[in-house]
């Protein structure tokens, strides 16, 4: 099987690296994201500008969970850019080489974590300047077609009362949504039950609901909880144990009829490769900012192709639209609007799905006023 990022030698104008400049922004949540771990009332951004000599500017935004982690990957972005200054932009170039040269850069403190997430934006970033330099929406640059991808919303639904979690279901429907994805990992096994089916009774029958437990289970919890939803109806649970336990997610794939579906985590493609050697789940969602950017999800989605599971996004769906529509197994966009009220167009849903842009690159731009009204000091 050819690399996938290789095979991308359609003829682009030269572009050679001069910057990198970031800011980070604190933009309110029109919903409380509550999980097991922690609840999130405001999304800490980064957004990324990479400039060329050419004039040409790539960006991107990264989702940094809380202020700390936004100004670390900024510190990382400023040493980075001493390795890639001066570097030529191409397809085989970043995928091969400039990636492969930032590694190693990093290598003695590892490329995961931060360091993980500040290169694969600066991957994205890169993917974007190329495809806007070709005149081409990002998804045709990537030798596919812009078609619409069916999304979840999943915008809030964290844990809380009963009432109010039915309510905030209703509401997310609007866009036309026909699929929410709720968060589990209540005290109990019956907070749990009473969640989905305090969703289930107040939504359509034909909406689906994914459940996530952000890994708070342990394997016979994950087993005991998971017999006891399995009439619920569930899409899928996510990330029931610790993410890198692919023996324990692989025994509660196999003894449970709910598809188990986990990725967000993987670190770059090797990671997922390693879960499809264990048959660790059902479904597979990787994270663009961590398998790798563009250039890791290009390769991640050929691993699932090969052995036919389903592929979904985790976050950025500015990007991961046009992501999707260039994977085989496309499955799931999961969307969120947290970067929406910082974007100069933000990316409409129509009847439940979202469609690659029509115009050069990804479609993320700034809208300066609210970047200024959001930034952090």
């Amino acid at each position: 099987m050819g690399d996938p990022v290789v095979a991308l030698t359609q003829m682009v104008p030269s572009l050679t690296i001069r910057s990198i400049r970031s800011r980070a922004v604190s933009v309110p949540m029109r919903f409380a994201l509550g999980t097991s771990a922690q609840t999130v009332r405001a999304a800490p951004l980064l957004l990324i500008d990479l400039e060329t000599e050419e004039g040409i500017t790539g960006r991107t935004y990264l989702f940094c969970y809380m202020p700390m982690g936004a100004a670390l990957v900024a510190r990382v972005l400023e040493d980075a850019l001493g390795a890639m200054k001066g570097e030529r932009i191409e397809p085989a170039h970043i995928g091969e080489k400039t990636g492969a040269k930032l590694a190693r850069h990093f290598r003695l403190i590892a490329a995961s974590g931060v360091i993980g997430l500040a290169l694969s934006a600066l991957d994205v970033a890169c993917w974007d300047a190329m495809a806007i330099a070709a005149g081409k929406p990002l998804v045709e640059f990537l030798r596919g077609t812009r078609k619409a991808i069916p999304a979840y919303n999943s915008n809030g639904l964290g844990l809380m009362p009963q009432e109010k979690l039915a309510d905030e279901a209703e509401e997310l429907l609007g866009g036309g949504f026909r699929a929410v994805k709720l968060r589990l990992g209540y005290a109990t096994l019956a907070g749990d039950l009473a969640a989905v089916r305090a969703v289930r009774k107040r939504l359509p029958d034909d909406v689906a609901i994914m459940a996530d437990y952000n890994q708070v289970l342990t394997v016979e919890e994950a087993l005991e909880r998971g017999r006891a939803l399995e009439s619920e109806g569930l899409a899928w649970i996510e990330e029931p144990i610790e993410h890198d336990d692919y023996a324990g997610c692989a025994r509660i794939a196999r003894e449970l009829a709910t598809p188990i579906q986990i990725g967000e985590n993987f670190v770059g493609p090797n990671a997922m490769a390693s879960a499809i050697a264990a048959q660790a789940a059902d479904y597979m969602m990787p994270d663009a900012m961590r398998i790798g950017g563009v250039s890791g999800w290009l390769r991640a989605a050929s691993l699932v192709s090969a052995v036919q599971i389903p592929l979904s996004s985790h976050l950025l769906p500015e990007v991961s639209s046009a992501l999707l529509a260039v994977s085989p197994t496309a499955h799931w966009l999961e969307y969120v609007d947290w970067a929406s009220a910082i974007l100069a167009e933000p990316f409409p849903v129509v009847n439940g799905m979202v469609t690659p842009p029509a115009m050069p690159g990804s479609g993320v731009n700034w809208n300066e006023e609210a970047v200024t009204r959001y930034r952090m000091e």
